[in-house]
């Protein structure tokens, strides 16, 4: 995997300072005015690129800011009335001056410049000259087609073929510009203008309604058009396209040739002249698809059996009240300006959400009509700002079901017009136009409307949430499918739904849609499965499915073109997991209803309560199988119901977890930890309890990563088997065997003991070391003869071997850092100053302690927290810079994904956690801003200033990543010391590759992906690579890359009987010990590079400024050889020395050393 490589280099450690990370000051300043060509480029940009413009750094005109200079006078003079009515707006229609500049710049950024929208009209002038001089075409049946050009395809799948009717091309009556370009409410990147391409009423026949005549001669006209235009050199490219991915209407995309290609595209809709169809004939309940024709049989004749086609009239309709709602919105927007920026901001909203393109979406034209029924309901006014109006329909859309309670904008007499209920009946989600015939919502699937109405609540939530900037999370960022749910999956090889189609008995849909069995099925299939799923999802939603545009000389893409639908689901995560689904009482109505749902899988039960149910089981053997239990649900509900084959349906829910499975056997890392968890609560009790010491014990607390259950792979209980390891009689311990492989890896589960105070407790430093040393040998000899347990005092700590694994116990002393701080001036005087060793033990001691308690509690609140933890910090070791971060940085950056979720909703789903932190990672701006990581809840709203205010203040003195916590809003101590402001440049640079890639994977269930290439780290930049060998690699099997070849680590089952019982070896990583001795011997010339968990090399890259030749001195010269130069007697490193003690410090560990660059070279 090649990544590129940022100007900041790994290489400039040493002498760092801030500038890489501080903002330019002359950034402040910013300019208003845009080159045109600047203008251009972001027209070029695609949408899903944030087009920041409070970020954007622009050239500043010295000449105008140098001579700007306000007199006394002028500055301190009173603001006239028209400023005084600015400010009084600003407080009343924006709520603060800052989010006024931010949305005026945002729609600025987003309108289209006057110059631009001249060369619009004048192309739109150009292209209506050209529409007028087309010839006409002789009369032919419909189905007579041999008078088409070679070069142009029909745009319209003709199943059946055959059709009656007659077809002539004549000059179109009129053109008119319609949409959203006349209303001024169209915005970049992609200017799409809508021009209605009026039909005569001669080529039309009163029977058109029947059957796809109209919808043909539409196709028929375009090709016609297409083709003489295709020819005009004036166009860049014509292509044929759907309009909202609807096959049934296809039209003609336009784009001008030159400079302005990608600046504007007309669209070519066909349409029959208002007056021409009565609107009555498109009544919902009313058939204009005779089933007879659409299976092709003989005689194609309407009956009363035949079903209403409420969609496909929806779709005609459509047609026919173009200019009429184009009218209705320009009165409306009359003396309205706050209407015009309201549909912009919200074309940008609904951009950002992936809601505005595809089948079903909810564009900006719908958002303009809704703003027009608001203000029709009086819950608008036109004094409104744009931001009010956005408030004020993410208001609406939140607490109101357009799926259950549709509105309308009819407002005249017409009997003959649908009722609500006539349009509920037909379509899932209704909102009537002013017609009174056509639901604007008729495409739209209940689902996609709840996933809009639950981002419109999340959204009144941001902004009313004084914590985060609303403007940035609403408007600014980019909701990614993949990041918006917790689990994923998506139906490919799309064909298999005909044969759903026809067990679900869908013919009459299949009618209405025109054969297209995706969109037919899609409304069922997500119903089935919102009853399945129950209450174990939140919201269950889809992409919406798009159609590219395509050359008009090839053929229309079919319905099995379609690569594959995509779902997505928010999990309820205290359900979602549940393995028993409970049903009705056994022997009711409903019970019968549930056995014939779930089928063979249904099953009476005896509950605890004693009432026998209905109920289905599913398998979940521990906690990461029961997080497929949703995977399971819908498999077997798609194969009962619909015939799909599992092979159809690619779950991406946890394709991640395979990083963490070391031996089949093995339990789940979930399990692994809470059996840790269970033993020290355990030893807790049993120290709180110990009879016989002189001081209580008055707290007991973990510190290790796997107490707050973020520890990658949590320790298994451990019986060693001695023979792999040879007896020191004297010191009562065992040592490795040398002859034998590396054992196995047992770390020491650090836990802090607090003891009570006292008067009797020294106030000398090296007394109470003393003493501290005496509770350890008094607490193993306790735990030992009360409890059993075998153990061994230091004068440090004494480690506990209970349950197969090892607790390093360590005593502590409240006043011990106050006394470690203390120090004496020459006057005498007492004072206290932080020192390095001070500071260590308080880490130790108190903060450390607070963290993990804190973040198990975090644990217990969001289950996906352990995982998304595990997934990072094993990203960051495996891109070898786990010495580079600390652990508790990488846990607080995954507990800030759930303290602050916004814009997305709370985690529940590991994988989803670890696409978030790359993209916090990638995207959070560490120059300009703290992390505020509110644990607990503790900070409060209006603190949140006050901590960003110091921030800014002490910039340069603070970290480059800079953590705030309840207890530390002025330092970071948790990134003090690392990482530096070169390794935080690389790890933005490797998550923004890494999320790219892996997003790309996940959203591609067409191939098998190696999901693992982002955890393989890139070698390219490295210098020297030292190779190991895996036999004295103790954690070798938690390699991203399995290893075909194992090593037994020496130990048994834990049933297995042991003749004697001592401890085993704690903490033995040769490869660790390897590197410290790197470090400490040539950590002058290189950094050292290392994946902790199961890494086979060590990658090393040399300090540029360690190779400037220096002048000779004897107590300078180690690893270093001298040379005569015009200096005299200069020294340089010896390199090639250098990496043969590489080989000579790691003789039996280090299998082969690769030097890779020869920038060493002087």
């Amino acid at each position: 995997m090649k990544r590129k490589r940022r100007d900041v280099d790994l290489q400039t450690v040493e002498q760092q300072d801030l500038e890489p990370l501080q903002d330019d000051k002359s950034s402040d300043l910013e300019e208003e005015e845009e080159e045109e060509e600047e203008e251009e480029d972001d027209g070029n940009k695609t949408s899903g690129k944030k087009s920041n413009v409070m970020e954007k750094k622009r050239k500043v005109d010295v000449r105008v800011t140098g001579t700007l200079k306000l007199s006394r006078r002028e500055l301190y003079k009173p603001p006239t009335s028209e400023e005084l009515n600015q400010l009084k707006e600003t407080e009343n229609l924006f709520h603060s001056s800052l989010l006024r500049m931010q949305i005026e710049e945002l729609l600025k950024e987003v309108e289209l410049k006057e110059k631009k929208r001249k060369a619009v009209d004048t192309f739109l002038h150009e292209v209506n000259d050209l529409l007028n001089k087309i010839p006409s075409t002789e009369q032919v049946n419909i189905t007579d087609q041999s008078w088409l050009p070679k070069d142009v395809k029909v745009p319209f799948l003709q199943v059946p073929y055959n059709v009656k009717g007659k077809f002539q091309y004549l000059p179109p009556s009129s053109t008119k510009v319609i949409g959203s370009y006349l209303l001024g409410t169209c915005i970049k990147p992609q200017i799409n203008v809508d021009v209605a391409v009026i039909m005569p009423a001669e080529i039309l026949q009163t029977k058109d309604n029947f059957n796809q005549r109209y919808l043909r001669k539409r196709a028929l006209y375009l090709v016609h058009i297409a083709h003489h235009l295709s020819k005009n050199k004036i166009f860049g490219s014509v292509k044929f396209g759907y309009f909202n991915s609807n096959h049934l209407k296809p039209i003609l995309y336009l784009s001008p040739q030159g400079k302005d290609e990608k600046l504007v595209t007309v669209r070519l809709h066909p349409c029959a002249p208002a007056s021409f169809f009565k609107l009555t004939r498109f009544h919902p309940s009313r058939n204009n698809i005779r089933v007879s024709w659409f299976l092709d049989q003989e005689n194609a004749v309407g009956g009363n059996n035949d079903p209403p086609t409420p969609h496909y009239n929806n779709s005609i309709l459509i047609d026919l009240v173009m200019e009429q709602h184009l009218n209705f919105l320009f009165n409306i927007a009359t003396d309205f300006p706050g209407m015009k920026d309201g549909i912009e901001i919200l074309k940008v909203w609904l951009l950002q959400r992936e809601f505005n393109k595809g089948y079903g979406s909810f564009n900006g034209f719908l958002a303009s009509m809704l703003v027009a029924y608001l203000l029709s309901k009086r819950k608008l006014n036109k004094m409104m700002s744009g931001y009010q109006v956005l408030r004020n329909v993410l208001q609406f859309l939140a607490v109101t079901d357009l799926s259950q309670n549709g509105i309308s904008l009819f407002q005249g007499t017409d009997d003959s017009a649908p009722s609500l209920a006539d349009f509920h009946q037909a379509f899932e989600v209704v909102f009537v136009d002013p017609s009174g015939f056509v639901n604007l919502c008729a495409e739209m699937t209940a689902s996609k409307y709840k996933q809009i109405q639950y981002e419109a609540q999340k959204s009144m939530e941001i902004l009313d949430n004084k914590t985060v900037d609303g403007f940035e999370m609403l408007l600014m960022t980019r909701k990614h499918f993949i990041q918006t749910f917790d689990h994923v999956f998506f139906l490919k090889n799309l064909v298999k739904l005909q044969k759903g189609c026809k067990k679900m008995k869908l013919l009459n849909e299949l009618i209405d849609h025109g054969g297209n069995y995706i969109v037919a099925i899609l409304p069922h299939l997500l119903s089935l499965l919102t009853h399945g799923l129950g209450q174990r999802v939140h919201l269950l939603s889809h992409s919406l499915i798009q159609t590219s545009e395509w050359p008009i000389d090839a053929d229309p893409p079919k319905h099995k073109d379609s690569k594959h639908l995509s779902f997505g689901l928010l999990l309820n995560p205290r359900i979602s997991m549940n393995i028993l689904e409970k049903g009705p009482a056994a022997n009711t109505p409903k019970a019968a209803e549930f056995r014939e749902f779930w089928g063979e899988n249904s099953e009476l039960r005896r509950f605890q309560d004693g009432s026998i149910c209905e109920a289905v089981l599913w398998k979940g053997g521990n906690i990461s199988d029961c997080r497929r239990i949703p995977e399971q649900i819908i498999k077997y509900l798609l194969h009962r119901h619909m015939d799909l084959p599992n092979s159809t349906v690619c779950y991406a829910g946890d394709l991640l977890d395979t990083l963490f499975k070391v031996d089949k056997g093995s339990a789940g890392f979930e399990e692994r930890s809470i059996n840790v968890v269970k033993s020290y609560d355990d030893l807790s009790r049993k120290l709180w309890n110990l009879n016989g010491l002189p001081l209580n014990v008055t707290a007991v607390q973990g510190t290790h990563p796997v107490f707050r259950y973020t520890d990658v792979f949590p320790p298994e209980p451990v019986k060693p088997d001695y023979s792999y390891y040879k007896r020191d009689k004297e010191n009562k311990c065992l040592l490795p065997s040398e002859d034998k492989p590396c054992p196995v890896y047992l770390p020491a589960l650090k836990v802090i003991c607090h003891m009570e105070g006292s008067g009797k407790w020294p106030q000398n430093k090296d007394a109470i070391q003393r003493i501290k040393a005496a509770f350890h040998i008094r607490l193993g000899h306790l735990l030992d003869q009360q409890h059993e347990l075998t153990c061994q005092p230091s004068a440090t700590h004494v480690d506990v071997y209970k349950d197969g694994f090892v607790f390093r116990i360590q005593v502590a002393y409240h006043r011990e850092p106050l006394i470690l701080k203390e120090m004496q001036t020459p006057d005498g005087m007492l004072k206290y100053r932080d020192t390095e060793e001070s500071f260590q033990l308080e880490w130790e001691t108190v903060y450390l302690p607070y963290l993990t308690s804190t973040l198990h509690g975090l644990q217990q609140q969001h289950s996906a927290y352990s995982g998304t933890c595990r997934l990072a910090k094993r990203w960051i070791s495996a891109q070898l810079l786990s010495t580079e971060v600390g652990e508790e940085c990488i846990d607080l950056l995954a507990a800030y994904l759930f303290t602050q979720p916004e814009p997305y909703s709370p985690l529940a789903s590991p994988q989803t956690g670890f696409l978030r932190f790359l993209n916090l990672l990638s995207t959070f701006d560490w120059r300009i801003n703290p992390l505020i990581v509110n644990l607990n809840g503790e900070i409060k709203d209006t603190e949140y200033a006050e901590i960003k205010n110091n921030f800014s203040a002490a910039r340069i003195q603070l970290p480059v990543m800079f953590i705030a916590t309840p207890n530390e809003r002025k330092t970071s101590i948790w990134t003090k010391r690392r990482p530096s402001a070169p390794i935080l440049q690389r790890l933005i640079e490797l998550a923004s590759q890494s999320l790219q890639i892996l997003e790309s994977q996940l959203l591609d269930p067409t191939d098998n992906h190696d999901l693992k290439m982002v955890f393989r780290p890139p070698l390219e930049i490295y210098d020297v690579v030292i190779h190991l060998n895996p036999k004295h690699i103790p954690r070798y099997l938690e390699a991203v890359d399995k290893p075909k070849v194992t090593y037994c680590r020496g130990t048994l089952k834990r049933n297995a009987a042991v003749k004697f019982l001592k401890l085993p070896v704690v903490d033995y990583d040769p490869v660790q010990r390897y590197l410290h001795e790197l470090k400490s011997a040539f950590g002058e010339f290189a950094l050292f590079f290392y994946d902790a968990h199961g890494g086979n090399l060590i990658g090393v890259l040399w300090k540029p400024q360690a190779f400037a030749p220096q002048p000779f001195k004897t107590s300078h010269v180690n690893a270093r050889m001298l040379e005569t130069r015009e200096n005299g007697l200069q020294s340089i490193p010896n390199v090639e020395a250098i990496i043969e003690d590489f080989e000579i410090l790691g003789a039996g560990l280090v299998k082969s050393i690769e030097a890779r660059t020869e920038k060493w070279k002087i």
